[in-house]
């Protein structure tokens, strides 16, 4: 659709090498191409954005004009329609190009595009109200259809559905001998029935059809069909063959001819598949009776009826197209549509055979008669005939017919017609058949006596004797009955027989027809035609609107349009009386709600047609809001109430008629007073108006226009003249301060985007005005005495804003837009932004003034894309930082740098900018900086600075539009660490709010709380002032910073708890499954390779070109905090500290060295531990941080071996602790732990590391591992004491049921313990004597319980009261009976005892006692090094395991110097409870004395 090709002649000009090539295409034929060339671009980014819709549009639109340039090209079409043609191509150009957002074209009025410089500003202004009004008239119509279309689209053909299908007969093949007929049609054989008119092809002898010009091409369209049609079980099309010729296929005799015989009949079913645009169909149809015989069609189902498929497919349907139609109305019947159609269908027949000694060979020949002579059609395809005469079947008594013929009569002439049928035997030689005279005939009335159609349905007609002279005067038979119906209707009225013997005698044969009508006219029922002929019987009018209301709603639809013209007819025929009017309201109100019903709400549309296109009754507002007015003011009468209900549901369609009434009425009020109203005045296009009060865009406009006028008609000489006018210099400022600021005003919006080519003579004339203008500036105010900052301000920014203009932004159009423009008007941004320059190094010493408020309107022009203007303005941004280095005391540019940063992250932010310009604003810096004196270094960094912020900006302004949030993230991440490098808080903090909410997006509240955090990391806990840039959003409110750093913590805290963090910290860096992960970084690496091994990548891996992802699980190292280190530490503490505040992770990979051992393969297996360290840590203000360190260590197996007895033994003497502490856990983590280790059945225990490590060979091999081994030996000795008091605990927490587990677990405990202490000696934990009773200040101590394992108090207290008599005070009675729980970890190092204090909470009761806020006991931690620190070893092998007595040993030294601090430490852990009065003395009392204090 892109590629057009042209001819061009070349003249050589005489005398001269000059060569001019002229175009050999007429104008509008270039016009197109180009067009096309433009809209195909537009098309194929239209297809790329899945704009489904416009796609479409503009796919009709371009083949429209490519087929309009064949024929333009052709030079076959006459003068009249060639400028018929071009008005259709421009205004479909005019149309495409406005729906597109394309230019608008200005022509003149036969069609050819205006050319600026022949044609007045002002007519070109006129020119383009022109086109754009008549564009906009083109678009609001085709809205209106639209509209229309989609309101139908809703309210019908969302449910209904009008089809067409068109069938194309490409062959027949039959050697039939004889000429035939071929009947095609579509049969229902479910409902027995046909549901299509025939299509009728006629066929010769020769096997050809009689109209040779259609071989092979034969299509008749089968109209009207439903969607139910299609829907139907089975639908078949069915061909009939009838052979015309004789009686029977044979040589002899003279055979009679002519005679109409069956042949064959063939069908094929019809699936359609789809109820789209297009249905294609091959069908072969089977045939029976002829086994030889072969039809071949094909089919196309069309959407629409047939006025929409002769639209929408004139390539298909023609006028040699055969219309086939539907036996039947269509779902809906809009108005307008008059159809008048009698099918009559010839079922059975049953003759005697009289005389004869064989059934009879009868034909049946129809006619029918009135004064006219009317047409029956045999089928579609051909003209219409005056008899048909049906098919005969050989020596049948009982014929069966079945054939359907239409019979087309005016509508005016239906009440004088009636069918006439003769019956006639047909003999096979043609002697005796010329004989043959009719026996028969049959006749029935098409319309009855009361004016209804002949009732749809069979009939059984009487069949009557012929005579030939009364059978052909009508006057005498129509005077008989015709039907067996009216003879049995007539006897009843009359109560007499009716005699066969008449006038006409009647035979004993038998005959049945059926007949349906379809006419949009012609009603079957009575009370219908009453309404439709109400002027015959004005005076019935009352029962006549009445009985309205009593007909079948299928009926009515069918002649709605009818209906309602009748009712509104009555309406103003009657207007002088308020007869009829309530009738008629609520006969109309009837219609509406009947329409509304589901079952008929397809036939809105079609009452939305009749009050838009047919209504026309312009008195009816009034007749139908005096009767509503009058039902709601008399809602209360029991009468009227449900009609007011009716009519309030039927209140949308009432008020339409209401307002369609009154609208044709003032229209015709209108054209009858007034039948030429005067045309507006049209306002002079030139005044001395202001542009001030130019509000209107009219206004605006014209006065822009005749400006523009104006100035282009001026040269330099009218430019001087008209400034020496002025009297003083005064004068001239006024003046070019004035048009200063209207030339910018006008450069906005004054006229539309589309209209290019006024704007573009706009900005021309603008051009030459400014230059002349700078001149003027230079002239009078450039010397020191004369200077005027703020019009030379002025100035600068309407050439800013004028470089800038949309409308020369070149960048922005289609190549062949561009090219328009440059071969007209040439780039007009770089003769402006060589003034800019030019008139900037005219400042001289006046420079300054401009620094910083000129850094980002020149900023503006730089960043333009056009290499050469940025070259040369670039420049600028050098003798600026001179300028300020020059004249600022620091001798910086501090200024300057600061005010350059800010506007250039704002343009860049805002789409401008490029690599290109970054590339060569770092060159053209450096390389002017380096030969300058004193801006070599200072110049050289602020240029590097540029570059890297631009490339980080840049790069963010990319990622964007970027699916990833991770990519968007981590470039905001880049560039706010850019800004918070150079101090540059008020954007720095502006991309914090921007990193927050990519989180609050993706629901990463951790992340965003942490965000959040390094904004109140800048605010102190103060009372000043916020600055403005410290304020996030608008920063209008009045912040302290205290109260802003307050709101910033609770907006933290809630995002804290949204992340589960305040509970629960989680780590999504852990969480995060490995394959999701690797899901995750193939979507955005979606051609690397996934590595299964987690072994270090080699060099063949390393080196490759292509991409690897490697993915694997790392752990968090903890990493206790100084203050917490060598103390007791709750356990949810050190939780926090394992997944909070981590910057180094583990991950271990085992492999083997040597050999494995089949008995032992821990003495083989190493461990190879490497250890990541990140550049920051988790959680932070990303999910992820670069690995900036990355060490591997091998572990050996014994190192292992310690490694991991130190974590177990960890783990058991916490599980024992909160066992030890909190009851009501579960037993059964510890009894799985007990088992591992003390059942060899389990694990193995650390059997296997005696094999492995404490063996003769192991360690002559390995003098060096001597301390190790010494160290596994102490642990495995370690894990005795722990392991008793475990068991001891087990033995108190057992069930019944767990108790043969206990009793096993004591008997391997046992063994165990023997085999340790004998071979590693026995280790006992150092513990405190328990102090049973203390004594403080009149506190009664009592020790509950003693865990000699960890050395923890639990102390219960009582206070007595005990105080002095002037001290009677209410606080004794509320902490009389306070009950303190006091935790305390004692730990002895080198003979020096040492108290830690871990909480103080006040339980009820010590069964009760107060959780913390996730639900356990607040403990403290004990770490495998304290463990180490808290045992004694003693080479005592034959120790009791203190079993027996259900407590642990009391073994190894005890710290009785501890008793001596115990009472101090009491007391001030006690003091804020028993400071009652000074003058007390704390007493504790213990079993070996007391101590006072």
């Amino acid at each position: 659709m892109s590629h057009f090709s042209s001819i061009y002649y070349s003249l050589l000009v005489a005398g001269s090498q000059q060569e001019i090539i002229i175009p050999a295409d007429l104008a509008l034929v270039q016009e197109l191409g180009a067009t096309l060339r433009e809209w195909a671009q537009i098309w194929q980014n239209l297809y790329v954005a899945n704009k489904t819709a416009l796609f479409r549009d503009v796919q009709q639109m371009a083949y429209s004009l490519i087929e309009y340039r064949s024929q333009i090209v052709s030079g076959t079409l006459p003068q009249d329609d060639l400028v018929e043609l071009k008005k259709k191509v421009t205004a479909k150009i005019d149309y495409g190009n406005r729906i597109l957002g394309l230019d608008l074209v200005v022509r003149d009025e036969a069609g050819n595009t205006l050319d600026p410089d022949w044609t007045s500003t002002v007519s070109l202004f006129r020119a383009h109200e022109t086109a754009s009004r008549s564009v906009d008239d083109r678009i609001q119509e085709e809205k209106t259809r639209l509209q229309n279309l989609e309101m139908r689209r809703q309210t019908l053909f969302s449910t209904v559905h009008t089809y067409s299908l068109l069938m194309n007969l490409k062959n027949f093949v039959c050697n039939i001998g004889e000429d035939a007929e071929l009947l095609m049609s579509l049969y229902d054989p479910d409902q027995s029935e046909f549901i299509s008119e025939n299509f009728l092809v006629r066929w010769d002898s020769m096997g050809m059809p009689k109209e040779i010009e259609k071989l092979n091409n034969l299509p008749a369209l089968f109209t009207d069909l439903s969607s139910s049609d299609l829907m139907r079980p089975r639908l078949f099309l069915v061909c009939q063959i009838i052979r015309v010729g004789s009686m029977e296929l044979k040589e002899g005799k003279k055979h009679t001819g002519g005679l109409r015989r069956p042949f064959g009949v063939g069908r094929s079913k019809l699936t359609f598949l789809s109820t789209g645009w297009v249905l294609l169909v091959s069908a072969s149809l089977d045939f029976f009776t002829c086994l030889l015989a072969g039809l071949f069609v094909t089919l196309k189902l069309l959407s629409g009826d047939l006025a929409q498929v002769r639209k929408d497919y004139p390539h298909f349907v023609d006028r040699s197209t055969a219309i086939v139609r539907k036996m039947g109305f269509p779902e809906i019947i809009l108005p307008g549509i008059v159809r008048n159609d009698i099918y009559v269908t010839l079922l059975q027949g049953e003759f005697d055979r009289g005389k004869k000694k064989t059934p009879k060979n009868v034909e049946v020949i129809l006619s029918v008669y009135d004064d006219e002579g009317n047409l029956i059609f045999p089928g579609a395809g051909y003209d219409g005939i005056t008899e048909y005469k049906s098919v005969i079947y050989y020596q049948v008594k009982q014929p069966s017919w079945n054939e359907t013929v239409k019979v087309t009569i005016p509508i005016e002439d239906v009440c004088r017609c009636h069918l006439r049928v003769m019956f006639r035997h047909r003999s096979s030689q043609d002697s005796r058949d010329k004989s043959e005279k009719p026996f028969g005939m049959a006749f029935v009335r098409l319309m009855r006596r009361d004016g209804t159609t002949l009732k749809d349905g069979r009939h059984e007609l009487i069949v009557y004797k012929v005579d030939v002279k009364k059978t052909e005067d009508a006057k005498v038979y129509l005077t008989l009955p015709a039907t067996w119906a009216e003879v049995e209707e007539k006897e009843k009225q009359t109560g007499k027989q009716f005699h066969h013997s008449g006038v006409v005698p009647v035979t004993k044969d038998s005959f049945q027809i059926a007949t349906l009508t379809c006419s949009t006219k012609l009603t079957q029922n009575v009370d219908l035609l009453g309404l439709l002929n109400w002027r015959s019987n004005p005076e019935d009018l009352d029962q006549i609107l009445q009985r309205l209301m009593e007909v079948e709603g299928g009926e009515i639809v069918k002649f709605l349009q009818d209906t309602l013209d009748a009712l509104f007819n009555i309406m103003m025929e009657t207007s002088e009386k308020d007869t009829y009017d309530t009738l008629v309201f609520d006969a109309l109100v009837f219609i509406i709600t009947l329409i509304g019903d589901i079952k008929f709400q397809h036939f809105n549309p079609v009452l939305e047609t009749y009050i838009n296109k047919h209504f026309s009754a312009t008195l009816a507002y009034m007749k139908l809001t005096k009767v509503l007015n009058y039902y709601v003011g008399h809602a209360e009468l029991p009468v009227l109430s449900e009609r007011l209900y009716a009519a309030l549901k039927a209140l949308k369609y009432l008020f339409r008629f209401i307002v369609q009434s009154r609208v044709l009425y003032l229209r015709y009020q209108k054209h009858s007073t007034q039948k030429n109203p005067p045309l507006p005045l049209i306002l002079p296009f030139f005044s001395t108006i202001p542009i001030n009060n130019t509000n209107t865009p009219l206004l605006q406009g014209q006065y822009l226009a005749c400006m523009t006028a104006i100035l282009k008609q001026m040269d330099d000489m009218h430019y001087a003249h008209y400034i020496s006018t002025f009297k003083t210099r005064q004068d001239i400022m006024d003046f070019l301060m004035e048009t200063f600021i209207m030339f910018k005003d006008l450069m906005g919006d004054v006229f539309p985007a589309d209209w290019m080519i006024m704007n573009l003579v706009q900005m021309q004339v603008f051009l030459r005005a400014i230059n002349q203008y700078s001149d003027v500036l230079n002239m009078y105010f450039l010397d020191q005495a004369h200077f005027e900052l703020q019009l030379w301000n002025n100035y600068f920014h309407l050439t800013v804003a004028f470089l800038t203009h949309k409308t020369l932004q070149l960048e922005s159009f289609s190549q062949e837009k561009r090219n328009k423009i440059l071969n007209k008007y040439g780039d007009m941004r770089k003769p402006i932004g060589f003034k800019i320059r030019d008139m900037w190094y005219n400042l001289g010493p006046h420079k300054m003034k401009f620094i910083p408020a000129m850094v980002g309107p020149i900023l503006e022009v730089t960043l333009v894309p056009e290499p050469e203007l940025r070259k040369a303005t670039i420049l600028i941004f050098f003798d600026m930082m001179q300028c300020e280095h020059n004249f600022s005391p620091g001798r910086t540019f501090e200024m300057f740098e600061n005010e350059l940063i800010t506007k250039l992250d704002q343009e860049v932010e805002g789409g401008r900018g490029d690599e290109q310009y970054k590339v060569l604003l770092e060159k053209t810096l450096l390389e002017h900086c380096r030969r300058h004196r004193y801006l070599s270094q200072s110049g050289e960094e602020l240029a590097l600075l540029l570059s890297s912020l631009l490339e980080k900006l840049l790069a963010y302004r990319t990622i964007t539009h970027d699916e990833s949030p991770e990519h968007r993230m981590s470039c905001t991440v880049n560039v706010l660490n850019f800004y918070k490098e150079k101090k540059r808080e008020d954007i720095y903090i502006r991309y914090l709010y921007k990193l927050r909410d990519l989180h609050l997006d993706c629901e990463n509240y951790t992340e965003a709380s942490y965000t959040l955090l390094l904004h109140a990391e800048l605010l102190e806990w103060s009372d000043k002032a916020c600055a403005p840039h410290l304020i996030p959003g608008d920063g209008q409110h009045v912040w302290t910073q205290q109260e802003l750093k307050e709101r910033l913590i609770q907006e933290i805290i809630c995002y804290l708890d949204k992340g589960k963090v305040s509970v629960k910290c989680t780590a999504h860096y852990l969480q995060q499954s490995v394959y999701e992960l690797y899901l995750k970084l193939l979507s955005q690496f979606p051609n690397a390779a996934r590595m299964t091994s987690t072994a270090p990548p080699g060099d063949d891996i390393s080196n490759s070109t292509g991409q690897y992802i490697q993915c694997f699980t790392v752990k968090p190292v903890l990493t206790v905090p100084h203050q917490f280190k060598d103390k007791g530490v709750p356990e949810q503490i050190l939780n926090y500290y394992r997944t909070n505040e981590v910057d180094q992770f583990k991950y271990s990979r085992p492999f083997r060295k040597g050999e494995k051992d089949p008995d032992n393969e821990f003495a083989t297996m190493w461990i190879e531990r490497t250890t990541y360290i990140t550049a920051y840590r988790f959680p932070g203000i990303l999910k992820w941080f670069e690995v900036k360190s990355v060490s591997v260590e091998e572990i050996s197996p014994l190192a292992n071996a310690i490694e991991t007895m130190e974590m177990t033994n960890e783990k058991l003497s916490n599980l024992v602790q909160q066992q030890a502490c909190d009851r009501s856990l579960s037993i059964n983590p510890l009894s799985m732990m007990l088992s591992g280790i003390v059942d060899p059945a389990v694990m193995g225990g650390f059997s296997n590391y005696e094999k492995a490590f404490f063996i003769d060979t192991y360690i002559q091999e390995h003098p060096e591992d001597h301390e190790q081994i010494e160290v596994l030996k102490q642990l495995i000795a370690l894990q005795i004491p722990l392991l008793a008091d475990g068991i001891r605990i087990h033995g108190e927490k057992t069930t019944e049921q767990l108790k043969p587990l206990h009793n096993r677990l004591v008997t391997c405990f046992q063994d165990l313990r023997e085999k340790v202490e004998k071979h590693y000696g026995v280790i006992t934990l150092v513990r405190c004597q328990p102090l049973t009773q203390f004594n403080v200040g009149g506190c009664q101590l009592k020790l509950l319980a003693l865990l000699p394992s960890y050395q923890t108090l639990l102390i219960q207290s009582r206070v007595s009261g005990i105080l002095a008599q002037d001290h009677k005070s209410c606080l004794i009675q509320s902490i009389a009976t306070q009950v303190l729980s006091v935790i305390v970890l004692l730990l002895c190092q080198d003979s020096q005892m040492m108290l830690n204090p871990i909480c103080v909470s006040q339980p009820c009761s010590l069964t009760e006692r107060k959780k913390s806020r996730v639900g356990s006991a607040v403990m403290p931690y004990i770490l495998s090094s304290t463990l180490r620190r808290m045992s004694t070893v003693s080479t005592i092998s034959n120790a009791s395991s203190g079993l027996s007595s259900g407590s642990a040993s009391s073994d190894g030294p005890s710290c009785n110097s501890s008793q001596e601090s115990v009472p101090r430490i009491l007391s001030l852990l006690l003091a804020p409870f028993v400071c009652l009065s000074p003058c007390h003395c704390a007493t504790i009392t213990t079993e070996s004395g007391f101590f006072k204090c």
